[in-house]
């Protein structure tokens, strides 16, 4: 092969790579949304740990009941 051709195969191995990347990246950010709206979880209180990061702070979740809750579904 050509250089020529070497690098049109690269530019479109880019522009493929750039598409897949913005393809997944706006997907998580819209199953984020949703999942904000439907309740499923509170991100805003993640976004808070940034500003209420010591030892005494409280868990964001309870982890014990999740397990149990996980449980009673199997």
């Amino acid at each position: 092969m050509d250089q020529e051709t070497l690098l049109t195969i690269q530019g479109y191995a880019k522009f493929f790579l750039i598409l897949v990347v913005f393809i997944v990246f706006y997907s998580y950010a819209y199953s984020i949304y949703r999942r904000q709206k439907k309740g499923e979880r509170d991100f805003e209180k993640y976004s808070n740990l940034v500003h209420d990061d010591t030892i005494e702070s409280d868990p964001l979740e309870n982890r014990n009941k999740e397990e149990k809750n996980k449980e009673k579904e199997k």
